[in-house]
């Protein structure tokens, strides 16, 4: 059986033990998704400091199973969320463990740094498969995933290619608005304010940056 995860975890197929006809759940499978859940949150929402905290305590408790690739995996699904948000980084953390990743997890890292190999599309979970196969055209909007940080997930990595049109750019703002996720919010109002910069639109630009203000008035005292 799978411990139920963060949904972005299951979308990646986090899978932290099996436990067979077992009814009991080993501590360090609990206590890593809960930490992984809260730090994921936590990076959404804009709060640094709960984020650091509950990413280490996920690390300490999946290292405890010697499994570099449950390690792997808890860092794919902080790397889509930094990807969601516009703040994809090559995902670093993720590298250091690449050698003893499994290939899918070697494909989805891929995928989120733009630079999957055609021939390991198949690799991927349906909804970034579909993404992935898109890549080659301009993309329509996207279709709502269940879980909405696939949306977003699906959205930055076209947005890395050139592909993220002003509709799937609106449908990230919307998606990340819908959840109250400060970060990711941001970051696209920032995407959609640029674009009106540089297409001369002063009052659109005003507009955007005024709801951007609103949004970081929430983030004081954080």
């Amino acid at each position: 059986m799978k411990l139920p995860a963060f949904p972005m975890a299951v979308a990646l197929g986090l899978t932290l033990a099996a436990c067979g006809n077992a009814p009991r759940i080993p501590d360090w499978q609990i206590e890593a998704k809960g930490a992984l859940d809260r730090a994921v949150a936590a990076y959404l929402e804009g709060n640094a400091k709960v984020e650091q905290a509950e990413r280490a305590q996920a690390r300490q408790q999946l290292a405890r199973t010697g499994r570099a690739d449950l390690l792997a995996q808890a860092e794919l699904v902080q790397c889509a969320a930094r990807v969601a948000s516009l703040a994809g980084d090559g995902c670093p953390s993720f590298e250091a463990l690449r050698q003893d990743a499994t290939p899918a997890q070697r494909a989805y890292a891929d995928y989120l740094r733009n630079q999957l190999a055609p021939g390991d599309i198949a690799l991927l979970p349906p909804a970034q498969r579909t993404t992935a196969l898109r890549m080659a055209s301009d993309a329509s909007p996207l279709s709502d995933a269940p879980e909405p940080l696939s949306t977003l997930v699906a959205a930055g990595v076209l947005l890395q290619g050139g592909k993220a049109n002003p509709a799937v750019i609106e449908q990230a703002v919307r998606t990340a608005s819908e959840q109250g996720w400060r970060r990711p919010l941001l970051a696209w109002l920032g995407v959609q304010r640029q674009r009106a910069v540089d297409a001369g639109n002063a009052a659109e630009a005003a507009r955007l940056q005024r709801r951007m203000d609103l949004v970081l008035q929430t983030g004081s005292g954080r």
